[in-house]
C-alpha cells in the first residue's frame, strides 16, 4: 500500500476522543516520507463546509439531512479525495459513510435502504466497483456514558453532541453493525483507555496492517 494512496478514516461516536489523534497521526506519516491531505466530514470543500454549518446547527427532517450530508460527501470525493488518492498521498479523514449509517441511520432512524442507495450513487462512478470506500477504518469504541462525561462543559454543543445518552447509545449500535458488516476494514480502538494507551493501539494497529514501518516517537 505504500506505493498508492492510502485513505484511512477514524469513526466513532462524539467524545470518543478520535479527533485528538489527527495531529499525531499526519506527523507519523509525513515522518515516514508520505504526502497527508488531513480532512473531515462533513466538510473538506469550502461547499461543503457550507453544508456542516447547516447539518450541525439547523433542525431538519433526516432525509434533508442525510441528503445534505451526501451532497457534501460527493463534493468533497471528488475534488478532495480521490484526487489525492490517485496522486498516491494519504488521505486522513474524521468521519466518512459509517458516521452517516451511525448517525443518521441508527441515531435517527432513517432508512438504511435509501441510505445505501444514497451511497452507492455518491460513491460510485459510472462502471466502478467496488465503491469508494476507505483502506481502513479505525473504530473508537466508548461507552456513551464515559463520551457524555467527556464532553460535559467542553464547548458549546452542536445538535448532535447535545443529544441524550441513549441517542449515542443507538449510534454505538450503528456503528457495531457497519463493523460486523465489514470486519477486515475496521479496527477497533478501546478509547476508554488513556491517551497514550490509545495512541499505542493505534499505532501497533497501522503497523500490523503493514501501512507504517514501525515505531516513530509521538
Amino acid at each position: 500500500m505504500s506505493d498508492n494512496g492510502l485513505f484511512l478514516t477514524l469513526e466513532g461516536i462524539d467524545g470518543a476522543g478520535k479527533s485528538s489523534h489527527l495531529d499525531a497521526l499526519e506527523a507519523l506519516f509525513r515522518a515516514q516520507g508520505r504526502e497527508v491531505v488531513r480532512t473531515r466530514e462533513p466538510g473538506g470543500t469550502p461547499l461543503a463546509e457550507t453544508l456542516r454549518g447547516l447539518i450541525l446547527e439547523k433542525p431538519m427532517d433526516p432525509l434533508t439531512e442525510s441528503l445534505l450530508v451526501f451532497a457534501a460527501r460527493r463534493d468533497h470525493i471528488v475534488q478532495i479525495i480521490e484526487p489525492a488518492l490517485v496522486r498516491g498521498d494519504v488521505v486522513l479523514c474524521d468521519r466518512f459513510t459509517d458516521a452517516t449509517f451511525a448517525y443518521q441511520g441508527a441515531g435517527r432512524g432513517f432508512d438504511e435502504a435509501v441510505l445505501s442507495t444514497l451511497e452507492r450513487w455518491v460513491q460510485a462512478e459510472a462502471g466502478r466497483a467496488p465503491l469508494l470506500q476507505p483502506h481502513i477504518t479505525l473504530w473508537f469504541d466508548l461507552a456513551p456514558e464515559i463520551a457524555a462525561q467527556r464532553l460535559a462543559g467542553a464547548r458549546v454543543p452542536d445538535k448532535f453532541e447535545a443529544q441524550p445518552v441513549e441517542f449515542f447509545s443507538r449510534v454505538a449500535q450503528g456503528y457495531a453493525a457497519r463493523v460486523a458488516a465489514d470486519a477486515k476494514r475496521f479496527v477497533r480502538i478501546d478509547a476508554s483507555q488513556s491517551r497514550d494507551q490509545v495512541w499505542q493501539q493505534v499505532e501497533t494497529a497501522l503497523v500490523a496492517r503493514g501501512v507504517l514501518n514501525g515505531s516513530v516517537t509521538r
